[in-house]
C-alpha cells in the first residue's frame, strides 16, 4: 500500500474557556492517500471545522502527530515554523470556503493571482494561468469584475481557480455550496469530482448528506471523535498526476516582486479608503507644513536681518552703557557724555561719528496728531547709517552747536503729519511743546537698528533733545564709522582703550555689525530651532494618529489578512504590506504639506510687505525622510501585529 498523504496520530485541539478547557478533537486518528476525494460530515460544533483547519496548517495550537508524506517530504506539521506552514499552503494546499473569502479591493483576476505573487511565479506565468483557470471556469467575460459583482456562484468559481493556481495538489473545501442555490451547487460538486478524477485530493467538511453521498468516502465527527469511516465499494485513492508547475523567478527578484506587488496593494487599499487615509496623514500633513515653513520663515527672517545690516556696511561699532548687554546698572550709567564723542571724532581711525539720544513723544502739524520716535543725533548721523535724502538736507555742526530747533523727517512722518499734500521742508511741526523747522526728508528705511517701518521718525541735533525736549546731559549710544583704510577689530580695540581711559572703569560695551551679525544669527537659530521642536511635536502626535488608525485598519481586515495567510501569504508579507501602506501615508501627507508650506509662504509674501519664506533643499529632502521614519517608527507596530495574527482567528473575523 502507498504511503498516505496525510497521516495524523493521536490529534488534540483543546481552547480555553475562562478557567476550563473545552476539548474539540479528542485524539483522533486519521489517514488520507493522494486522489481520495473525502468528505468530513458532523453536525455543528462536532469538530469538522476545526479539523480541517489542522488540515490546512491554518491551525497550530494542537497537540499529536501530523506528517505530511509523498511529494510534501514526509514533514512533521508540528515542528513547522509559521513561514514553513505559509509555505505549505502556498504549494501544495488550495483553500475553497463557504462564504468565498475573496478580497473585494481586487477583481476575479486579481484575486485568483494573489497565491502565485507569494509563490514567486513570474508576472507573466501566474497572469497567463489564472487567466487559463478562469477561462475554464467559465468565467472568461468576468475577469475584470469585483466580487461585488459577481453571484455567489461566480464568486465561488473564483475560489476555486485561486485554490488551483498554484496547482493546489490537496484542495480543502469548507462548506462549499452552504451559500450557493441548487444549480451552482451541483455545478460545484461536479466541478470537484472533475477535479479529483485528474488526481487532486480532495477535502470537503460539510454537515449536507447529499454532498457526503456523491464523494468516494465519508468520515463522520461527532463530538471531536471520529465514529465512522465509510468507503464506497470500489473507490479508491488515484495515482497523483504531476502539478502543472508555474515558472517562476529567481529568490532576488522574487523579493522585489512581492514588494513591487505588496507597494500595489497599499495604494489599492488606501485608494478604497480615501475618506480615512486623508484624515490618518492630516496630522502628518501639518506637522511637515509647520516646520518647513518655520524653518523657510526663520532662514527668510534672518537673511533679511542680515541684508539690512549689509546695507550699512560691515565698517561701524556702537557704543553703549554698560559692560555688556545682561549689565543691570546700564540704565543707571550715564558716564557716555557728547565729549566722548568729540574725542572719538578726533582718532584717524574714525570716518564720522555720532552721539545719539532717543525719546518717544507726539508730533503734530496743526491739526494732526501722531505718536513719533524722537532722535538727536549728530550731523553726521546721516552719512554713518547711509541715510538718503528725498528732500532738503541735514543740520550741520552749526547747528549742532546752537542747538538750532530744526528737524529732519523720513518719509513716512511726511505722509503721515502732511496728508494735504503741502512740502514739507520750511514747516514747522511741534515735537512735545518744542516747535521745530523741518531742514529735510529722508527715505523710510529698516535697514537700522532705530526706527522701525511704519513708525514716524524725527531727527534733531543731538543738543537741542538733550536740553530742549529730555533735559539731560548723557547719551543713549555713540555710533562710529570707521574709515575704509582702517582695521575695524583694530578700532575697537583703539575705542575701548580710549573710553576705559576716559572713565576710570569698563562701563561701556561695543558691538561692531558683524558682532550684531553673529548675534542675530545666533538668536534667530534658536528660535527656529525652538520653534520648529514645537512643530516636530505635531510630527509626533500625527504619527500617533497614524499608528492609531492604522490599529483601527488592521481590525477592520482582519479576515482579509486571515485569506492572505490562508493562500501563503508569510508574516513578512504582511508586515511589509502594512508597513508601506503606513509609510505611503506619511510619505504622501509630507508632499502635501511642503506643498502646503509653499502657499503659506507664497500667501504670507503677498499678504506680508518685508516678510520672506526661504526654502532649502535639505529642509525638504529632511521633511521627506522625517515623513519615511515616522511612517516606519509608527507603523510598526499596526504591521507587526497583523503579522502576528492567528489565521484561523482572523478567517472567522468579521
Amino acid at each position: 500500500m502507498t504511503e498516505p498523504l496525510i497521516s495524523i496520530r493521536q490529534l488534540r485541539r483543546e481552547f480555553p474557556a475562562g478557567a476550563e478547557t473545552i476539548t474539540v478533537l479528542r485524539d483522533i486518528d486519521l489517514e488520507i492517500r493522494h486522489g481520495e476525494m473525502v468528505a468530513i460530515i458532523g453536525q455543528s460544533g462536532s469538530g469538522k471545522s476545526t479539523l480541517m483547519n489542522v488540515l490546512g496548517c491554518l491551525d497550530n495550537g494542537w497537540t499529536g502527530e501530523y506528517r505530511l508524506g509523498g511529494r510534501l517530504g514526509g514533514r512533521d506539521v508540528s515542528r513547522l515554523k509559521p513561514d514553513e506552514l505559509a509555505e505549505l499552503r502556498r504549494a501544495h494546499f488550495g483553500f475553497i470556503f463557504q462564504r468565498y473569502q475573496l478580497l473585494a479591493d481586487l477583481d476575479a483576476l486579481e484575486n485568483v493571482e494573489v497565491p502565485a505573487i507569494y509563490a514567486g511565479a513570474r508576472k507573466e506565468a501566474r497572469r497567463e494561468r489564472a487567466h487559463a483557470l478562469l477561462e475554464r471556469l467559465g468565467l472568461g467575460e468576468r475577469m475584470t469584475h469585483r466580487p461585488n459583482a459577481l453571484s455567489g456562484g461566480q464568486q465561488q468559481r473564483v475560489s476555486v481557480a485561486r485554490a488551483l493556481v498554484n496547482g493546489g495538489e490537496i484542495i480543502l473545501a469548507d462548506e462549499p455550496t452552504g451559500a450557493l442555490d441548487s444549480k451552482s451547487g451541483k455545478e460545484l460538486m461536479a466541478l470537484l469530482k472533475e477535479l479529483n478524477a485528474e488526481g487532486h485530493t480532495i477535502i470537503i467538511v460539510t454537515h449536507d448528506p447529499a454532498i457526503a453521498a456523491q464523494v468516494d468516502r465519508v468520515v463522520e465527527i461527532s463530538d471531536g471523535v471520529i465514529i465512522a469511516d465509510r468507503r464506497r465499494d470500489g473507490a479508491g485513492g488515484r495515482v497523483q498526476k504531476a502539478v502543472e508547475a508555474i515558472t517562476r523567478i529567481p529568490h532576488w527578484r522574487e523579493g522585489l516582486d512581492r514588494l513591487g506587488e505588496a507597494f500595489q496593494m497599499a495604494l489599492r487599499a488606501l485608494s478604497s479608503h480615501r475618506l480615512r487615509t486623508f484624515l490618518t496623514m492630516l496630522g502628518i500633513i501639518i506637522g511637515i507644513a509647520s516646520v518647513v515653513s518655520v524653518v523657510a520663515l526663520g532662514t527668510g527672517s534672518q537673511q533679511a536681518v542680515l541684508d539690512r545690516i549689509s546695507s550699512i556696511g560691515t565698517n561701524t561699532i556702537n557704543i553703549t552703557p554698560g559692560a555688556n548687554a545682561a549689565d543691570r546698572r546700564r540704565d543707571a550709567i550715564r558716564t557716555l557724555v557728547p565729549a566722548d564723542a568729540a574725542a572719538l571724532a578726533a582718532e584717524d581711525y574714525a570716518d564720522s561719528v555720532t552721539p545719539q539720544v532717543t525719546s518717544n513723544g507726539q508730533a503734530r502739524y496743526r491739526n494732526i496728531s501722531a505718536s513719533a520716535q524722537m532722535v538727536g543725533v549728530g550731523p553726521d548721523y546721516f552719512r554713518v547709517n547711509n541715510r538718503s535724502f528725498v528732500d532738503g538736507a541735514a543740520f550741520d555742526a552749526a547747528g549742532v552747536t546752537s542747538l538750532a530747533q530744526v528737524a529732519v523727517i523720513d518719509t513716512t512722518a511726511r505722509d503721515t503729519l502732511f496728508t494735504s499734500g503741502e512740502e514739507p521742508v520750511g514747516q514747522v511741526i511741534l515735537v512735545g511743546n518744542v516747535p521745530l523747522r523741518i531742514i529735510g526728508v529722508v527715505a523710510a528705511s529698516t535697514n537700522n537698528f532705530g526706527p522701525q517701518s511704519g513708525a514716524l521718525s524725527i531727527w534733531m541735533p543731538y543738543t537741542t533733545a538733550m536740553s530742549r525736549i529730555l533735559g539731560q546731559g548723557w547719551l543713549s549710544t555713540i555710533t562710529v564709522r570707521v574709515a575704509d583704510s582702517a582695521d575695524v577689530t583694530d578700532a575697537q580695540g583703539r575705542i575701548a582703550t580710549l573710553l576705559e581711559q576716559r572713565h576710570g572703569t569698563l562701563d561701556f560695551s561695543l558691538q561692531n555689525t558683524d558682532t550684531i551679525r553673529e548675534t542675530i544669527q545666533s538668536t534667530s537659530q534658536t528660535l527656529t530651532l525652538l520653534i520648529s521642536a514645537i512643530a516636530v511635536i505635531s510630527l509626533i502626535v500625527g504619527g500617533i494618529g497614524v499608528m492609531n488608525i492604522m490599529l483601527v485598519s488592521v481590525r477592520e481586515r482582519t479576515r482579509e489578512i486571515g485569506v492572505r495567510m490562508a493562500v501563503g501569504a508569510r508574516q513578512g508579507d504582511i508586515l511589509q504590506q502594512f508597513l508601506i501602506e503606513a509609510v505611503l501615508v506619511c510619505l504622501i501627507g509630507g508632499t502635501i504639506g511642503v506643498l502646503l508650506s509653499f502657499g503659506i509662504g507664497f500667501s504670507v509674501g503677498q499678504l506680508v510687505s518685508g516678510l520672506s519664506f526661504i526654502y532649502s533643499p535639505s529642509t525638504i529632502i529632511a521633511a521627506f525622510i522625517s515623513s519615511s521614519l515616522i511612517g516606519v517608527a509608527f507603523g510598526f507596530m499596526p504591521a507587526r501585529s497583523a503579522a502576528r495574527l492567528d489565521p484561523v482567528v482572523a478567517l472567522a473575523s468579521e
